[in-house]
């Protein structure tokens, strides 16, 4: 028996890397978890297969939470899938799909720019709208934001920017919601073992933050899946409009 049985769960972004890890451990602890995904199919039926084989429920919807439609159709399908499974409804809603696009900020574009604000900030805003509008009494939200608001680096005003959005909707929310025994939390990673982190980063600045952590090593997705379930604990019930940092001590 896990301390999620029974429970629905929202995942955005859960094909690949953090949220992966987060759909893998949501499923484990008994939840029924609907996903999103954009671009990897391939990467969403494996996922899948993994949650099946373990034993546990997920099932994945192609959405890109920046479209309000396919934001709101995310949700519904969700509904119709704790339904079918005899769950009672929304309970947990992770918000964790994000892009990266790097550069100074002189030569940022437009259409960089507003990709990834339009992923980030933006399609976390439908996404906790969504949650808001659906959840249950008692129910979490997580939201996966980055060290980068606290610790940016040169080419990350974008990313850093739109990060900064998800931790103020979150808080915000926090008091929005409250009443109803609803928590609101952000979970920021430090440098996380992804394909986004390694397709960004030499080989020598991998191994250079890895050794800037007070645990000498660069963190893995599961990790990071490990804190989104310690605050959907009932222990976690008095932690709400927090940032956790879970970055192994870079910061």
């Amino acid at each position: 028996m896990g301390h999620l049985d029974g429970r629905g769960a929202v995942v955005t972004g859960g094909s690949r890397g953090i949220g992966r890890a987060v759909v893998r451990r949501l499923a484990n602890d008994g939840a029924t978890v609907v996903f999103s995904y954009v671009a990897d199919e391939k990467a969403a039926r494996d996922t899948v297969a993994e949650v099946q084989a373990a034993g546990g429920a997920a099932i994945a919807v192609h959405a890109d939470v920046a479209d309000p439609v396919a934001a709101e159709r995310l949700f519904q399908t969700a509904d119709s899938v704790f339904t079918g499974a005899g769950v009672h409804g929304l309970d947990i809603c992770v918000i964790n799909a994000g892009i990266a696009d790097h550069a100074p900020v002189a030569q940022v574009t437009e259409r960089s720019y507003q990709a990834v604000m339009g992923v980030n900030a933006y399609g976390a805003f439908l996404t906790l709208q969504e949650a808001a509008r659906r959840i249950a009494d008692n129910g979490r939200i997580v939201a996966v934001s980055s060290t980068s608001t606290a610790w940016p680096s040169p080419g990350e005003a974008v990313y850093a920017a739109s990060k900064a959005a998800v931790e103020q909707f979150t808080r915000v929310a926090s008091r929005e919601l409250g009443h109803r025994g609803i928590t609101v939390n952000t979970v920021s990673p430090g440098a996380t073992d992804t394909d986004l982190l390694r397709s960004g980063a030499s080989p020598q600045a991998y191994e250079m933050v890895a050794h800037m952590t007070a645990l000498g090593r660069v963190g893995q997705p599961t990790d990071i899946a490990d804190v989104v379930s310690l605050l959907l604990r009932p222990e976690a019930r008095w932690l709400t409009g927090q940032n956790l940092r879970a970055d192994g001590g870079l910061v």
